[in-house]
């Protein structure tokens, strides 16, 4: 890209792409639209910006994002408290809710096993998942990750440490393609994935 004609409009640009999906000139686009709002509404949107770190936390259960203790979910009593979602992270959490199709749970891991990435198991919140499971009276566990290799070997580890544990578990029917992302199936094909999910089983081999 041209060098920018000002300094600070570099330095936003920069900032800016490097947010996931935006490249150099989505960022040039996105400064050039701020540069033409109005100073209050520009100190509006920093304040927001700089207050997310201090305002925003994880859930203490289930690592859902809130700003309180619990998410608005955990602190539900009419949910099903007997079965617990895990998904890899918010973005899959907020698309399963608004099938409208799930009462119960979630438990948001973080991301997902992937050796390439240098993601192990240590790194996602499966151990505060065991502990949900010990201490809960979990009775089912929906695992509603992406269809792609790191989204199964995931489910296959967390499988392993169910084995000695009464919880079953199920997995969401593959009305979501394979290599597919949670987040971006449409809210049908998700709600039957859901309500048609089908029982793992432990001693699967990958």
């Amino acid at each position: 890209m041209t060098q920018l004609p000002s300094k600070s409009l570099e330095y936003l640009v920069d900032a800016l792409s490097r947010l996931p999906g935006v490249g150099r000139k989505t960022a040039l686009r996105y400064a050039l639209y701020l540069l033409k709002q109005t100073e209050e509404e520009n100190k509006r949107t920093g304040q927001l910006i700089s207050q997310l770190n201090k305002i925003i936390r994880y859930c203490q259960k289930c690592h859902s994002i809130c700003e309180a203790e619990l998410c608005y979910v955990c602190s539900d009593l009419k949910r099903d408290q007997s079965i617990i979602c895990v998904v890899e992270d918010i973005r899959d959490l907020l698309a399963i809710e608004n099938t409208g199709q799930y009462r119960g749970l979630y438990h948001v891991l973080g991301g997902i096993i992937s050796p390439v990435e240098g993601i192990g198991p240590s790194q996602l919140n499966v151990d505060s998942l065991m502990e949900r499971i010990k201490n809960e009276n979990t009775r089912e566990i929906i695992m509603a990750l992406s269809a792609t290799m790191e989204g199964d070997t995931t489910t296959y580890y967390i499988s392993k440490k169910l084995a000695t544990t009464e919880c079953s578990m199920s997995v969401i029917s593959r009305g979501v393609s394979i290599g597919g992302d949670i987040e971006y199936a449409d809210e049908v094909t998700l709600g039957r994935s859901i309500i048609n999910r089908i029982p793992y089983d432990k001693k699967v081999t990958i």
